[in-house]
Order: C-alpha cells, then structure tokens, then sequence
C-alpha cells in the first residue's frame, strides 16, 4: 500500500523548511507542500476546502467550530505565534497617547475575526482598561481596497463595527485621519512611508512585550494547522503523523537558530537575541503540543468569546484530533 498523498499549504517559515525540503518526512504521508500567502491560504480552505491540510487562523478555526458540522480538525502545531503590542498604529494627530485614549475612537482592523485583533482587543481589556465594545471597528483592505470578513460573523450589539468604502484601504485612512489607529498583523505601508503621520502606540514594544510575557508566560499564538475533517476521519493516524512531522522539521531549526545561523544570515547580532530569547522565554520558546500552551488557549478562547466571536466558550481539548494529546514513551 502507498502512501497517502495529500497537500499542504503553508507558508514558507524557517520552522517548516526541513518538512517542506523533504529533509523530514511524514510517516506514512507523500506531502505536496504548497508555499503560499497566509492570506491565500486560508481564503481558499475556508471558502473552497481545497486542500488536505492547512495552515489557519486561530482565530477563523475556532469560528468555524461553531457550525453544526465542522469541517476541520487541529493538530497542536502553531507556526505563527507573535507578541501584538507592536501592531497597534496609531495617527500622530489622534492625541492617542497611552492605551486608555483608544477609548471612544475609530479603529481599523483588516477583519474582525482576525487573529491578531482578537488577542490585541483582548490584551487592551485585561490589562489596560479598553473595552473591546468601548471603541468603534472599521474593516476593510489594510493595502487593497474590497476585502470582507471570510466568514460570516453573527456578533452581539454592543459590538460597533461597519465596513469601509469599497474604494478606500486602511492604510490611506490611518495616514489621513480617516481613522485614529489600527490593529493589524502587517505594519501598515504608510508606517513606513509616511512616519510623520502614523506610529506605533508603544514605540518601546520589546519592552512592553517582555514584561507581558514575565507576567502572563504567554507568546500569543496566531495560527494553527488543520485537516480537513473528511480527510481525517478516513485517516485518522495522519494526525500524529503530521504533528511529529512539524516537531522534527521544528528541531532542525532549534538547533540552525543556535549552531550555524548566525554564518547564514545578515544579522550581526542573531546569536545575541537566541541567547536572550532563550533567557526570557526558555529553551523551547515556540512551544508545540497540548498541554504546553493551554494557558495560552484558554486565554485565547476566553478572549474569543468574550469578543462575541464563539457562542460559547471552547475549551482547548476541542481544538486539536484527540491522537496529538500523548505520545508513546519507551
């Protein structure tokens, strides 16, 4: 019997190269490794399932549960996880200047089920007093106008949220005064373009980041990866075999980032920021797994929900196939 031959489409990140080179292979799997956008990605397995696997949005995943029928399932593999103190923009002449003045303002955010806004409106209303129904959502293209939400949301009232003109980009707008900040996953082009007009709300980020991170023990994840659910209920060993598979391709880049990176790259002081990292973070920094990032999910869903984004609070051993909980030991 041949291996089962499916497709996988995620982004080309240094953690899933040796698994998209063929360096690691997946028992018992031939994977067509598709290197594609975030954005195309889950467009396409979200509107048309077109692939076996995917990497998705934490953040859509988690809407998509709310069906009757889901159609995907996760395995504990996050290959994007970032801090998002750093994606909050905000126009100069706004007189934003600290967290509390986001209160009552216009804020743009390319979707509002996105990932990224979802733990930044989450992290404003923990930690600093924001009430993600206290300020009023616009959405639309960050740099290309007529982009939409691609699922359909069903949010409370209290939620204030409308679109953008069909012609207009957030970009433009934040730079304009159109709007007086944006959560983003992408630092907005005019960021750099126009620095007189738009900045960052915490210009000292890494800061901010490592504090909230000694505090909370939290890396926010972004995405996961899901199977489409036909796919793993006829195959349902495939799901241990492709989280061992992200694991392996995840060691070789533990061990380049600490070894040989530092000869690869143009960053003179890469080996400084391993070894900080390390210090802050621990050495598994970019944990996988279950039960090392439930602290993380619970806070993620708990932010989702609260954000009338689930009807219900998930909780994280919903998320992922049941064979990825344990492995064998010898």
């Amino acid at each position: 019997m041949g291996k089962l031959r499916i497709t996988l489409a995620c982004w080309d990140y240094d953690r899933t190269s040796a698994l998209a080179n063929g360096t690691v292979v997946a028992d018992g799997l031939d994977i067509n490794y598709l290197s594609l956008p975030v954005e195309e990605t889950f467009f396409r397995m979200l509107r048309n399932k077109e692939f076996e696997c995917a990497e998705m949005s934490l953040s859509s995943y988690c809407v998509s549960l709310m069906k009757a029928e889901p159609d995907f399932i996760a395995i504990p593999v996050f290959p994007s996880r970032m801090f998002r103190h750093n994606s909050i923009f905000v126009n100069v002449d706004s007189g934003i200047r600290n967290p509390s003045d986001l209160v009552g303002k216009k804020i743009g955010t390319p979707e509002y089920q996105m990932t990224a806004p979802v733990w930044i409106r989450g992290i404003l209303e923990e930690h600093y007093q924001v009430p993600h129904t206290s300020v009023q959502y616009l959405t639309g293209g960050a740099e290309t106008a007529g982009r939409d939400e691609k699922i359909k949301l069903h949010l409370p009232p209290a939620v204030k949220i409308s679109p953008i003109g069909p012609t207009q980009t957030l970009t433009e707008m934040i730079a304009n005064g159109d709007i007086d900040a944006m959560h983003t996953a992408r630092a907005p082009s005019t960021f750099y373009s126009q620095p007189h007009k738009v900045k960052r709300l915490f210009e000292n980020y890494p800061e901010v980041e490592v504090d909230y991170y000694r505090k909370t023990k939290i890396l926010p994840i972004m995405h996961t990866v899901v199977i489409r659910r036909d796919v793993y209920e006829k195959n349902r060993w495939m799901a241990q075999s492709l989280f061992k598979a992200f694991v392996l391709s995840q060691k070789v880049t533990y061990q380049s980032l600490r070894e040989v990176a530092a000869l690869k790259t143009m960053l003179p002081w890469l080996p400084a920021h391993v070894e900080q990292v390390e210090k802050e973070l621990g050495p598994d920094w970019w944990a996988y797994g279950f039960q090392s990032n439930r602290h993380v999910l619970e806070t993620f869903l708990r932010y989702h929900h609260q954000q009338g984004l689930s009807s219900r609070l998930l909780t994280p051993e919903e998320l992922f196939a049941p064979e990825t909980f344990d492995a064998f030991k010898i």
